[in-house]
């Protein structure tokens, strides 16, 4: 802490009294400038610690000399006794209390130096203490930026060390990170999508808020009880330096991961499942087939969005953004779907084969931006392609003669449109009748037999699946 007039005056060996402005002896002594001028208002920066002998200071002119060095800003007066005053002017004195300019009477065996040198003394220890700090800072500062905690330690580090909250928001002015849950909700009261590039100072309640962009982008947000210090200053921009070099490393290595998961994307739909997948469960991890693969269109804004929400389950659901496309592989579709956001149109394909099942999953997500549905699967999308071109009356009667032998049969019929949309996968459909998979097999017999068709046969599979979609 900075050396006031108050410790000054009780420093022993320097015999200083105080003979006026006790309210003001807690301002702190910035330097000491001994002076003999009645007017050294041009010659004072503020926070000085003037000495005089009062040569040209006499009871006419003492009171507007006090004047003059309140208006610059003098922390107090040094008046040295012995010379030219016995004592401190009465008027000196009276206006000195009048205005709270604290006096203190320096004896005649004092020398001025003497003042001078304590006052350098607690300066320059002041000055150290606050190099220390600085240092220290800023190695914690460091190290926690190259550990394993990154941005986010950083911040927890940096309310530390300030003694208050911090923020960290991303370039849309989202809060990315934050010291505790209270430090997230002060930063979810400021605004900082218009702050320009530099630092401001606001208030929130009672505290101090420094605001600082990032070198990059973001901005770091900062509060305190007290208004920061110098060396507090010091220690946010170091932080802000170090956050801005750990987004650029994350904005560089999130770059190098997109279309590294863009080139396996590439790879999958080229037939190179194995190879995709070797690397996939080397570097994150990766989801077990049988997949469902999807596709999701919409702004950049919003597939960038469900990007960032699938990232927590990499583990889960390979995603990789794919022209105006955002493709998500996973054996749980529900995972991604719950991740998108308005805006977003999802197509589901519905083949086997990856390459075919990625080609209906586009189709199908175009289909859904151009009906404006939120989600359609292939299927859906290529069975009303179909149905378009029928002639609804000739259809209808096609439906009616072909099912006819399962009327009143809805169990039948329910088993047979589940079996259908399957593929004919047998576990899968059974799964989802809750029925188990020898009763399914029953069922198909049974209506093969009534429908006098071979299940096995793509033809006959197309023509029940229409004759049911036309039905429904």
């Amino acid at each position: 802490m900075a050396l006031t007039l108050r410790a000054l005056a009780a420093q022993p060996g320097l015999g200083l009294s105080v003979v006026a402005g006790e309210s003001g002896l807690d301002r702190p002594i910035g330097w000491v400038h001994p002076t003999e001028l009645t007017d050294p208002q041009a010659f004072l920066e503020g926070g000085e610690l003037l000495l005089t002998t009062g040569l040209a200071l006499d009871d006419a002119t003492s009171a507007a000399y006090v004047r003059r060095l309140v208006d610059a800003g003098a922390a107090g007066l040094g008046f040295g006794v012995g010379l030219s005053h016995d004592h401190v002017p009465e008027a000196l004195v009276e206006t000195a209390d009048e205005v709270g300019l604290p006096v203190l009477e320096v004896p005649r065996r004092t020398p001025f130096i003497a003042l001078t040198r304590a006052v350098s003394r607690a300066v320059a220890a002041d000055e150290y203490a606050a190099t220390v700090r600085i240092g220290r800072a800023q190695q914690e500062l460091t190290r926690t930026a190259v550990g394993r905690s990154g941005a986010a330690g950083v911040v927890r580090r940096l309310a530390r060390l300030v003694d208050g909250w911090v923020v960290l928001f991303d370039a849309a002015g989202r809060v990315r990170e934050a010291s505790s849950a209270t430090a997230r909700a002060h930063g979810e009261e400021l605004d900082v999508k218009t702050l320009r590039a530099g630092t401001r100072v606001v208030t929130l309640g009672e505290q101090e808020v420094v605001l600082q962009t990032l070198h990059t982008r973001g901005a770091l947000a900062v509060g305190t009880g007290e208004p920061l210090d110098a060396p507090g200053r010091h220690v946010v921009n170091t932080a802000v330096s170090l956050l801005s070099l750990a987004l650029e490393q994350d904005r560089a290595h999130r770059s190098a991961l997109s279309r590294l998961r863009t080139g396996l994307l590439d790879l999958m739909a080229a037939g190179e499942q194995a190879l995709a997948l070797d690397v996939l469960r080397t570097a994150q991890g990766a989801p077990d087939p049988p997949w469902t693969v999807l596709a999701v269109v919409g702004s950049p804004a919003a597939r960038n969005t469900v990007y960032d929400r699938l990232e927590p389950l990499a583990a889960q659901v390979f995603f990789a953004h794919s022209g105006e496309f955002l493709v998500a592989v996973t054996d749980d579709p529900e995972r991604v779907l719950s991740a998108t956001v308005d805006g977003c149109h999802v197509g589901i394909g519905d083949a086997t084969a990856f390459p075919d099942a990625l080609r209906q999953a586009r189709q199908a997500a175009e289909a859904a931006r151009a009906q404006g549905t939120p989600l359609l699967r292939y299927a859906d999308h290529a069975g009303r392609g179909l149905l378009n071109l029928l002639d609804p009356v000739a259809a209808q009667a096609f439906s009616a003669d072909l099912l006819a032998p399962l009327l009143g049969r809805a169990e039948l019929e329910e088993s047979l449109r589940c079996w259908l949309e399957n593929h004919g996968h047998w576990d899968r459909a059974a799964t989802q009748l809750g029925v188990h998979r020898h009763t399914l097999r029953n069922r198909m017999t049974k209506a093969a037999e009534l429908l006098g068709k071979d299940l096995d046969s793509p033809g006959a599979r197309a023509e029940l699946w229409l004759a049911l979609q036309v039905k429904s």
